[in-house]
């Protein structure tokens, strides 16, 4: 049975998801970082916000630098979140969020730019960051960008997603339909689901209907306050 594109199992898989990825985290032989000072959020929120793109650099995972405004304005939607390489805890389950969105959208999934930023840049060298995006996204089109640790911290402040240490940091969801529209914010772990259906309303207005050449690009009504830093 199909739902709206998707899969009636692949919809009853979501149900379990986080279950299943929270306890799969623990058992993951990455570096391990302590996470238990972790805020978790308690509910999922939603707002809309308006947010200013600094012109500060950012290094892709295969070596390319651009700043962070041209590597956002290239005129599809945009899906963003903020990880580090070696995080066992919130990032995996995030990253893995993603992968799913980006299973749902089928042949539209280059029609979205997906981006993932470090917020340890000091590490997360683009060789790692490369390492990192093979256990995600083997072959596709999603950006992951990493910087210096003054631009690092000036980005995530642009965003209101600062928490003044990685291992402070909450999960966080950015969505955005076109330049110079507003960010759709998601504080906690939205699910899958809920994200596809984001982004599908964006293409389905017209925001990226046709996919760009992915080789060229690399390998409303606010519900909620976003949170300030």
């Amino acid at each position: 049975m199909m739902l709206h594109g998707v899969s009636l199992s692949r919809a009853l898989r979501g149900l379990v998801f986080f279950a299943g990825a929270l306890l799969a985290v623990s058992s993951l032989t990455l570096a391990a970082e302590d996470h238990s000072g972790h805020a978790m959020p308690s509910a999922i929120k939603r707002a809309e916000v308006a947010l200013v793109m600094p012109e500060l650099a950012v290094r892709r995972q295969d070596g390319k630098a651009q700043t962070l405004r041209q590597a956002l304005d290239d005129g599809r939607p945009v899906m963003l979140n903020f990880i580090f390489t070696t995080c066992t805890a919130i990032c995996p389950v995030t990253s893995q969020v993603f992968t799913e969105v980006r299973e749902g959208l089928g042949p539209q999934r280059d029609a979205v730019h997906v981006v993932s930023v470090s917020i340890d840049p000091e590490f997360d060298t683009p060789a790692r960051m490369s390492d990192y995006a093979k256990r995600f996204s083997p072959g596709g089109a999603w950006s992951f960008y990493t910087s210096n640790v003054k631009d690092s911290v000036a980005i995530q402040k642009a965003f209101n997603a600062y928490q003044g240490d990685k291992m402070n940091h909450l999960p966080i969801t950015f969505l955005r339909a076109a330049p110079g529209a507003p960010w759709v914010r998601y504080d906690g772990f939205a699910a899958p689901s809920t994200l596809l259906a984001e982004v599908r309303k964006m293409l389905t207005a017209g925001s990226g209907k046709a996919a760009p050449n992915a080789s060229s690009r690399g390998t409303g009504v606010q519900r909620s306050a976003a949170p300030r830093q």
